[in-house]
């Protein structure tokens, strides 16, 4: 196994593109940063229309041999992958935490997540068959078979740079498609050391390429006429673009867009255990990310209590570098976007909330030049106030008050986002009601992070999705094929 290295002797990202890496001439590009510490680690430069065009047509000849390719030959890179990607395991965790920021053991569990899905995408001979029928009319047989389209795009987001490329890449290539990522610009160091596991995994040239770039590569994927298709995931003004930019040239489209995750807790839950899960799941990341539990809705008879016990809970929390032991949360992504969660806080002060925790108070020693914010607590949120409406990607809690269960589901239900929501409760009668009526793709009673298994679908309703097919599970299998339907009749000469 040869020395694995992140970066070009230049300190300059390559693209990866029919077997090689090859220079970038767009003239744009940014440095990358360790959120942490402010150390440039890294540059990026921005591919242009010519650099994916070059890609694409790589990719596009490389699809020509791959789609007919044995499906137990596929599969068979993708076992290799899984073994690389399981032998730096921990490197992937190490060099996620320096470029985003968040906590190893958070690394750790995003990077286990990413493996899962390519274990998924490995039964691919049997996810893909698409049933028979015998004696569907008079003397004839039906069969229907899925079929690869080509070539697919991923443009994926700088909060999970192991995992979310791996929603997409394994399942497009082992269903027979070739496939480009463009990762984040923001932390794509992690997608380059993926990408040399990538390398060698044994895959032909071609199947799987990297662009890096900002919107001029995203819309050059989306508006090339050989791009079969496009995933995305980010906030969801940028999740509409790529849906409908995407729709309009033809391609299939899957947009995962933001949230504004709510749960509610109800007099008969435990409340221990409510307020650790809820405050984990909404620091976790720091809160960048789309399955955070923003807005926690508490039944007025324990509202008094939860809030109590949230806050001293947070108050516990450690904040730091995320390589340091016993850490709870690290460094935001850059200090923009610090910067527009401190406003963020400031506006929940003038619309009226109380502010139980300030994490705008906090100091890391030691790392003085890091995008730090500690656990923020609201209460007395309402609705209609903008940090229960918007979302803010980063840790901060709100708190709100509901008369009864009633009211609780009906404010969740308000919300124009439908990610995911989730129930704290010992009462089987509303647990049941619950899965039938809150308005969310991703539920989850008496859970934190609503995160499906790679065996699943990644749910998402209203403005947190565009499209009807989604990541992960049987999902990504309808998304990267069509089905022919084979009509047979042999009369008896």
């Amino acid at each position: 196994m040869p020395e694995i290295e992140t970066l070009a002797d230049d300190g300059q990202l390559r693209n990866y593109a029919n077997g090689q890496w090859t220079e970038i001439t767009g003239s744009n590009g940014q440095d990358i940063v360790n959120p942490a510490t402010g150390e440039t680690l890294g540059h990026v430069p921005f591919s242009d229309e010519a650099d994916v065009d070059r890609v694409v047509g790589q990719a596009l000849e490389a699809f020509q041999d791959w789609q007919s390719t044995p499906v137990e030959e596929r599969i068979q890179p993708l076992f290799e992958l899984k073994q690389l990607l399981e032998e730096h395991e921990s490197d992937l965790a190490e060099l996620v935490v320096q470029e985003h920021g968040k906590t190893l053991a958070e690394a750790r569990g995003e990077v286990r997540r990413g493996i899962e899905n390519v274990e998924v995408a490995c039964g691919i001979p049997s996810m893909m068959q698409a049933g028979n029928l015998s004696h569907a009319a008079p003397e004839i047989d039906e069969s229907a078979v899925r079929q690869p389209l080509g070539v697919f795009t991923a443009i994926t987001p700088f909060n999970f740079p192991a995992m979310i490329p791996l929603w997409f890449l394994p399942y497009a290539v082992a269903t027979g498609n070739s496939f480009i990522l463009k990762p984040s610009e923001q932390d794509p160091l992690t997608a380059r050391l993926i990408f040399q596991l990538i390398d060698e995994a044994g895959f032909p040239d071609g199947v799987v390429n990297m662009v890096h770039g900002g919107p001029e590569a995203v819309n050059a994927l989306l508006d090339h006429d050989d791009i079969a298709g496009a995933s995305f995931v980010g906030s969801t003004p940028i999740a509409k673009h790529v849906y409908e930019r995407g729709a309009k040239n033809g391609k299939r489209v899957q947009a995962q867009g933001g949230a504004k995750n709510h749960v509610i807790v109800t007099e008969s839950a435990d409340l221990d255990f409510a307020a650790e899960k809820v405050l984990s799941a909404s620091c976790a990341c720091a809160g960048e990310r789309c399955l955070a539990l923003d807005n926690v809705v508490i039944e007025d008879s324990i509202y008094d209590d939860f809030v109590d016990r949230t806050v001293e809970l947070a108050d516990e929390m450690t904040v730091s570098q995320g390589l340091e032991d016993d850490v709870d949360m690290g460094a935001l992504i850059t200090p923009e976007h610090e910067r527009n969660v401190r406003n963020h806080i400031q506006t929940g002060i003038e619309e009226g909330a109380t502010l139980f925790r300030d994490g705008r108070d906090i100091t890391v020693d030691g790392y003085e030049d890091g995008n730090f914010l500690g656990p923020t607590v609201f209460g007395d949120v309402t609705a209609d106030m903008v940090i229960a409406r918007e979302e803010i990607f980063g840790p901060v809690v709100n708190l709100m008050r509901a008369e009864n269960f009633d009211e609780a589901v009906e404010t969740v239900n308000e919300s124009r986002f439908g990610n995911a929501a989730s129930l704290f409760t010992n009462n089987g009668h509303k647990a049941n009601r619950f899965k039938k009526e809150a308005e969310a793709g991703n539920l989850g009673v008496n859970v934190g992070t609503v995160a499906p298994m790679a065996f699943f679908h990644f749910g998402g309703q209203k403005d947190s999705f565009f499209g009807d097919l989604h990541a992960q599970g049987e999902d990504m299998i309808q998304f990267y094929t069509d089905k022919t339907i084979y009509i047979e009749r042999w009369p008896d000469q």
